[in-house]
């Protein structure tokens, strides 16, 4: 049987601090991050992201968020999706942040509590395209880690971008990240994805929360049978192969698509999220970390 891998198995030093993730003697440059504002306080650091567009990275964002507010912690949400924010059409936002009254911006608050900002809450018009070039969007999500009056979080989760471009980069180098929950589907490309955010991860040196399935099945709603619409999946083994737990596997639910499209997540009364938040809340701090 091959030898199994591990993310965190030691790598070999590229010789640039910066981004290298080798523990070597030579080490001399500890990462440094965008600190953020002197009104605001977060305790844990997730991003959620994905190797491709479309499998529901801003769901398992949304629902973990419901799951982690619903247990008493102070809960906010970073949409780091410039060009495609779908967060607060799940929460039901609209209209614009306020300024707040020492400078910066009021993140604007959900029915149940929950902070989240997004540009969608900074333009009039919320279906105006954001036709921006890489360094100024990645400028707008460090500002909104920077200039975004948060007060204290217990737990903040980052909706990022698809893919490993500016976005993504930024965040994990400019942001101090607890961990990172990586989303992807059931089908062929699954382990290319994965492959993919894993990599990055590795690079930068940032811990995996878990690996989160979504779309995994259907189930009948006569029979209960659950129905594997792209086939049977292999996650597991690929989870296996970088040594990273799978902490969920949600089902296509239309009730729920109901409850995003109606921007009312938070009424979302099943379970799906409530091994995602486990994991979230079991996920040790940098601070523990070092």
């Amino acid at each position: 049987m091959a030898e199994e891998k591990n993310y965190e198995q030691e790598v070999e030093c590229t010789h640039d601090c910066s981004t290298c993730s080798a523990n070597c003697g030579s080490r001399t440059q500890k990462p440094t991050f965008t600190p953020i504002n002197q009104y605001s306080k977060v305790d844990k650091l997730i991003g959620v992201v994905s190797g491709k567009g479309g499998v529901g990275k801003s769901l398992v964002t949304c629902l973990s968020a419901v799951e982690l507010n619903r247990r008493g912690l102070k809960t906010a949400v970073l949409d780091a999706d410039i060009t495609g924010p779908s967060v607060p059409k799940a929460f039901g936002l609209h209209g614009l942040c306020e300024q707040a009254p020492l400078g910066g911006l009021m993140p604007r608050k959900t029915k149940t509590g929950i902070d989240v900002m997004s540009i969608n809450l900074l333009m009039e018009d919320e279906t105006s395209p954001v036709v921006w070039r890489g360094p100024v969007i990645s400028g707008t999500v460090q500002q909104f880690w920077t200039d975004v009056v948060w007060g204290d979080v217990d737990c903040m989760l980052i909706d990022c971008p698809p893919g490993t471009g500016d976005v993504p980069l930024t965040i994990f180098q400019s942001l101090p990240l607890d961990g990172i929950i990586i989303v992807t589907s059931p089908q062929d490309l699954v382990s290319m994805i994965v492959a993919k955010a894993v990599n990055m991860a590795k690079l930068m040196n940032i811990p995996i929360v878990g690996i989160v399935e979504n779309m995994s099945y259907v189930k009948c709603p006569d029979c209960g049978k659950e129905i594997k619409l792209f086939g049977e999946s292999n996650i597991d083994a690929i989870a296996a192969e970088y040594g990273i737990p799978v902490i969920a596997k949600l089902p296509i639910d239309p009730a729920v698509a109901r409850l995003c499209d109606t921007g009312t997540i938070e009424l979302c009364e099943n379970d799906t999220a409530k091994s995602i938040a486990d994991a979230i809340e079991a996920q040790p701090m940098r601070a523990e970390l070092a």
